[in-house]
């Protein structure tokens, strides 16, 4: 008997899944797949929980959609309450395993994963699916990336680069091992929906939220990303995409891809498979080109990360600009909306009452964050990853370097006024009144 472990990282789903298929064709007889949930006491270098309570309760979701799935296919889902350097390797021994599959993620914390297995003796095999276009398909090396992303995007539109068509599900899983007991109970680990449970308080149906994840509509599963991507389309949403793509509030204003993305619950190729389709059918215009634009992007952040690696994790980034003073009482205030800007309040209220925030407020609080309030960037980095829905960690980098000067655009830093800002994009106070701001 073969067995190979399947490791779910940031890829919960079972369409588009190369990782996956990588494992089940790999001439094993049995499959244990796994996953393995971040300690609820885990903190960041800046003295708060790595994953709080919004983006944890939405990856349980995802989990649990998964797992009915997995039941379904008659391969129930391991999860297990402890670090993959401690699960996978007592798990591997008790089923006589030394092959671990799963998606390849280029960010360090991501990467010491991965290399404390191999320390354990385990042969990991990773596969590269998270972005649209696959690294290996780009008309030049990785380490040759254009430094600016509009180089970037019109040299691969000229190269004429399209994405793979999406793999389809699955329709059924090699057979599972038998875990004995006791090593189930070592790794913490249980099978079956059952055991990732909603939170016993409510989460993520506040009225004001723009993606109310605690609603069947957003909710984190494979099945409401695929439906949310449908009736996005149906509504002829992505035509006027670029027209709304800066609003401040609610479902529509942006196509809310995103969470599910980061997840994993959705497959950046299935989004443009049915984009092209909705072309076709529909007729292309800015507001869906706006779309693919907004994927290019995302992969571009995850070339960064294969080219620079850690390095996008220094505190002067890629620059040769010092390190800001990290300041915890003006940090502290931008975390709890008292920074007395009313704009950049309701920004920081929104986001810790909900989870979510719009593209443009992010851009408006980090700015503040380093500009205004002068501190470092890596705290507002670790802020928002503990506390949004769709945390990516190539996306929220990248960003985050790119407002503080410190990536590899030549222009340097972008502030935003808040008072422009919000004359701009909330000229009558009504986000501002919502978050009790003004």
């Amino acid at each position: 008997m073969s067995i190979v472990l399947f490791w779910f990282r940031n890829d919960l789903r079972l369409h588009d899944q190369p990782a996956l298929h990588a494992a089940l064709a790999s001439g094993a007889t049995h499959l244990l797949p796994v996953v393995c949930l971040p300690a609820a006491d885990e903190s960041t270098p800046w003295g708060f929980a790595r994953v709080g309570v919004h983006r944890r309760t939405f990856t349980a979701a995802a989990l649990r959609g998964l797992q009915r799935q997995m039941d379904a296919l008659g391969n129930p889902l391991l999860i297990c309450q402890a670090p993959p350097a401690t699960a996978l390797p007592q798990l591997a021994r008790a089923i006589g395993s030394t092959t671990v599959v799963c998606e390849d993620i280029a960010a360090p914390y991501e990467q010491a994963e991965v290399a404390a297995l191999r320390a354990a003796g385990l042969q990991v095999r990773t596969v590269w699916h998270s972005s649209l276009l696959p690294p290996s398909r780009m008309p030049w090396p990785v380490d040759q990336l254009p430094g600016v992303f509009t180089s970037f995007r019109q040299k691969v539109e000229r190269a004429g680069i399209a994405p793979a068509a999406p793999l389809p599900l699955p329709t059924q899983l090699l057979l599972p091992p038998d875990v004995p007991a006791p090593v189930l109970q070592a790794v913490g680990a249980v099978q079956g929906a059952a055991s990732i449970q909603p939170p016993e308080l409510p989460q993520g149906s506040d009225a004001r939220s723009s993606f109310p994840y605690g609603t069947p509509a957003c909710d984190g599963s494979e099945a409401a990303a695929l439906g949310h991507l449908a009736q996005y389309l149906a509504r002829k949403l992505p035509h006027s995409y670029k027209d709304t793509r800066n609003g401040l509030t609610g479902l529509d204003y942006s196509s809310k891809f995103s969470p599910w993305l980061a997840t994993g619950a959705l497959s950046p190729r299935q989004i443009y498979a049915d984009l092209k389709a909705f072309e076709r059918d529909h007729g292309a215009n800015d507001g869906t080109y706006w779309l693919w634009f907004e994927l290019l992007w995302r992969d571009y952040f995850r070339l960064l990360h294969l080219q620079y690696g850690a390095a996008l994790y220094r505190a002067r980034g890629l620059s040769a600009l010092p390190p800001t003073p990290h300041k915890p009482r003006g940090f502290e205030r931008w975390c709890r909306g008292e920074t007395g800007e009313p704009l950049v309040d309701a920004a920081m209220r929104e986001l810790a009452a909900t989870g979510t925030l719009s593209n443009r407020l992010r851009q408006v609080v980090a700015s503040y964050l380093i500009y205004d309030l002068h501190s470092d960037w890596r705290a507002g980095a670790a802020w928002f990853e503990s506390q949004l829905v769709d945390y990516d960690v190539y996306s929220n980098q990248g960003n985050w370097l790119y407002i503080a000067g410190r990536g590899t655009d030549p222009r340097g830093g972008r502030r935003f006024n808040p008072i422009k800002q919000a004359q701009d994009h909330d000229a009558d106070g009504s986000y501002r009144r919502m978050w009790g701001t003004l």
